[in-house]
């Protein structure tokens, strides 16, 4: 299938690991200019060069802090300098750790408040205007399962990617008209440094091994196993896409079936 995405520039925030990787290295393999951060500066570069000789797509690897509008300033400004525009912007900061209520001060709040709300939309704010000018644009933000049903332990997580899938409803709303599209993707328990950390927390908490924490998600999933970051990936590609153009407004789930909602 032609996604009709060669020759694209994209932005994929936190690109030096995980899903944002694989989302970086699916877009690459269809042709796709890459703006790739992440805050760690020699990892990004590392992928990016990788991703490139890998690929030969365009990759433009920058350190960002994506909690830091500065940084986020930056960022989009030097990719705008080189590729003099940005068609996709794939929204990905990490998690925020887990607890619960009781054991998350204001700082905490806040802290969570600019990785996982502020800093999609600073990057929004950003790139719309070049998308609606152009009448064309893809923004995919990361969210998570906690979205769309809580999960035990993680309050931040819960409430706040919560938040992100009601702004990015209401801007697809409002963008709809210029061709651009807004949509969410939920990830499930997937194989990555996330999620080991999370099965690492729950194992200390209940004194039990990280793999027997990983067993007991399995065991919630319909499909009976974690999912791989390239499944992520590909779903991300697709709903980026020219094939995907009427598609807006959506929170699509890849998590092997443990969303137990209907919607």
């Amino acid at each position: 299938m032609d996604l009709g995405l060669k020759g694209k520039v994209a932005l994929v925030a936190a690109a030096s690991k995980g899903l944002g990787r694989a989302v970086a290295e699916e877009l690459a393999a269809e042709g796709v200019k890459l703006a790739l951060c992440s805050r760690d500066a020699e990892a990004i570069e590392t992928v990016g060069n990788e991703i490139a000789k890998a690929t030969g797509a365009e990759v433009l690897a920058r350190a960002a802090d994506v909690s830091r509008p500065a940084d986020i300033a930056e960022f989009v400004d030097t990719t705008l300098r080189i590729y003099g525009r940005v068609d996709i912007l794939f929204t990905n900061g990490g998690g925020p750790p887990p607890g619960k209520f009781e054991t998350l001060d204001a700082a905490a709040w806040q802290k969570a408040a600019e990785l996982v709300l502020f800093a999609p939309v600073e990057l929004a704010r950003r790139v719309l205007p070049g998308m609606k000018e152009r009448r064309w644009g893809r923004i995919l933000n990361l969210t998570g399962i906690a979205a769309k049903q809580p999960v035990e332990n993680l309050m931040l997580s819960n409430s706040l990617r919560a938040a992100v899938t009601g702004w990015a409803r209401t801007l697809a709303n409002e963008v709809g008209s210029y061709g651009v599209t807004v949509n969410n993707i939920v990830p499930g328990y997937t194989r990555t440094e996330r999620v080991d950390k999370l099965a690492l927390a729950i194992a200390e908490r209940d004194g039990i091994t990280p793999t027997e924490a990983m067993a007991r998600w399995e065991r919630e999933i319909p499909l009976g196993r974690l999912g791989e970051p390239r499944e992520f990936a590909a779903l991300a590609a697709f709903i980026v896409s020219e094939r995907a153009s009427y598609i807006t407004g959506q929170s699509i789930a890849v998590d092997g079936g443990w969303i137990k909602a209907l919607l």
